[in-house]
């Protein structure tokens, strides 16, 4: 069916690897490059083509290495530039390349050009970040940091406030400076040139900023304004991609996904257009704010499967033919998707597997967090102070200043933490993942969900996993099929076709722990002797006008279309 030359990654399935808690090889409890190395095998086994690296670059680590220090140094904690470049050569010899993180909305407050912007109004770094003077000794506006207290912190070395949409200690870059962009463009070709694969690229939608900064709206219950419309697709953020187009990445045959807070599918049009040349594909959150409440993430709201249906429908249609889509149901960033989305009790490997046959058949580039393909879960740590991520002690902090009682904060951060994310891979039954003490603690349940386990039952979440990567290699239909959404209404049952001109698919999956009922004649499909692809029971009845979809059920039938003479 392919008849053009097809960009590599369009077939690709990445893994994401948050090196601080994938594998530690000296018993320091901090995963690091040599332990990745040590686990290729393990992920050639997968079958994946792409590993992404969340950042490893040197930093102080004030949020877990999105804070840079020395952009062209590794990070002390996890190896050496001679490890990194062998993990690149073993990779490529696995077929797998690596993608690396991109930070250049901010950096630390450590890094060189931000000690030297501060030291003098008259520093030639000055123009690196986004300085104003204060308002009458207050902030230059009413924007509130994402984690948490204002955005501004005011320096007084020069008796200025700096802009920093997340901590304290990641202040903002300038784009609007072109020297700043010219050592963002030459840092990027020094990883291209060690061949890497790409970048992913960190909240890239924010380096454009309104240059006014107006104060933003005080939404209920908030302390702070919302400054997100005057610094989210900014004026000038189209031009700024398509420069570091121009300049870099045309001149290499790699990926760059772009995480895009806010994008609207309109905006993913333009971003991911070919024509405009800017990113391949993006990271939306509209599904992964769902279910929670319209001001703050730590609202949590049950899920509506009726509007997640929706929202993937409108993914899907809006980039088909336009664009192309990314996968994802987790990340370092988001809580444990069979948690959240599935059942992790009784149900837990059954609703893990059918969350990864519903989003693996989509059209798109897939993303697996390492751990997904074995149904780890969420943590709850009863103490706070067990806890690492700066969003959520930040977050705690200022709750319990304004009277919020604890146990009503730590359901939301059982529910939604970045930590639930980040506890250390499990692999084996007593964790395998460091001989000294883990930098964060395991989840107690390892001795149950681990990958030896895996490895060792044929019938595991790890190779249901493997089983659909096989599938998107051989399978045109996956890639480039037309999606339409069935029994859009239900409120358990997410049913869709994937569609070419001589073949369709038909993917059924339950939501819920209920037995639901499907009639043939609600689908529309031309026959009830589809070839089934995929599955998740090792059973299936499907004779008779309705078929029974049993709890947390998935399973993709193939019918061959009758053509007309």
């Amino acid at each position: 069916m392919v008849r053009f030359k097809e960009p590599w990654w369009k077939r690709s399935v990445v893994y994401q690897i948050y090196p601080r808690s994938f594998m530690d090889s000296n018993g320091d409890g901090i995963g690091d490059l040599q332990g990745i190395i040590s686990k290729l095998d393990y992920l050639k086994k997968l079958g994946v083509d792409v590993i992404w690296l969340s950042p490893i670059y040197d930093s102080p680590n004030d949020d877990n290495g999105y804070d840079i220090r020395d952009y062209r140094a590794i990070m002390n904690e996890f190896g050496t530039m001679d490890d990194f470049e062998q993990l690149i050569d073993e990779a490529k010899q696995r077929g797998i390349r690596i993608v690396m993180d991109l930070v250049v909305n901010h950096t630390s407050d450590e890094h060189h050009w931000f000690v030297h912007s501060r030291s003098s109004k008259d520093s030639k770094y000055r123009d690196y970040y986004i300085w104003r003077d204060g308002n009458e000794g207050d902030p230059p506006n009413n924007w509130g940091s994402i984690f948490s207290g204002s955005a501004w912190e005011k320096d007084k070395a020069t008796d200025s406030f700096y802009l920093h949409l997340f901590s304290k200690k990641q202040p903002d870059l300038n784009w609007e400076h072109e020297p700043l962009r010219k050592e963002i463009f030459d840092l990027m070709k020094y990883w291209l040139d060690k061949g890497i694969g790409g970048f992913r690229m960190d909240v890239i939608n924010f380096i454009s900023k309104e240059d006014q900064l107006p104060d933003g709206e005080i939404h209920l219950g908030q302390l702070y304004g919302d400054g997100s419309p005057y610094f989210i697709n900014g004026p000038k953020i189209h031009t700024y991609l398509q420069e570091m187009n121009e300049k870099v990445l045309q001149h290499y045959d790699v990926v760059t996904v772009g995480e895009m807070p806010g994008a609207s599918t309109e905006d993913a049009q333009i971003f991911t257009n070919p024509g405009n040349q800017e990113v391949n594909m993006i990271f939306t959150f509209e599904h992964m704010n769902l279910d929670s409440g319209p001001y703050e993430k730590w609202d949590v709201q049950p899920l509506d499967l009726v509007k997640l249906k929706r929202n993937l429908e409108k993914w899907q249609h809006a980039l088909h033919h336009v664009g192309w889509n990314s996968l994802y149901w987790n990340n370092h960033d988001q809580p444990r998707i069979v948690s959240r989305f599935g059942n992790d009790e009784v149900y837990r490997e059954l609703s893990a597997k059918m969350l990864a046959i519903c989003l693996h058949l989509l059209q798109g580039t897939p993303y697996i967090y390492q751990g997904e393909e074995l149904g780890m879960t969420n943590v709850r740590f009863d103490d706070i102070h067990e806890y690492r991520d700066i969003e959520t002690l930040n977050m705690y902090k200022e709750k319990r200043q304004q009277g919020i009682a604890h146990d009503k904060i730590m359901s939301g951060i059982y529910a939604k933490g970045r930590d639930n994310a980040r506890t250390p891979m499990q692999w084996t039954s007593d964790g395998g993942f460091t001989t000294g003490t883990p930098w964060i603690r395991m989840n107690h349940n390892t001795s149950r969900i681990n990958a030896d386990q895996a490895l060792a039952d044929p019938s595991s979440i790890f190779y249901t996993y493997q089983k659909l990567i096989r599938l998107r290699k051989e399978f045109d239909i996956i890639t480039y099929g037309s999606f339409q959404l069935l029994m859009p209404d239900h409120p358990n049952l997410f049913v869709y076709k994937r569609q070419t001109e001589d073949e369709e698919w038909l993917i059924v999956t339950n939501f819920s722990k209920q037995t639901e009922k499907m009639k043939w004649d609600e689908i529309d499909v031309q026959n009830k002797n589809g070839k089934i692809m995929i599955a998740n029971y090792e059973t299936h009845q499907l004779d008779g006008d309705i078929m029974e979809v049993r709890p947390y059920e998935a399973f993709v039938l193939s019918f061959r279309k009758e053509m007309a003479n």
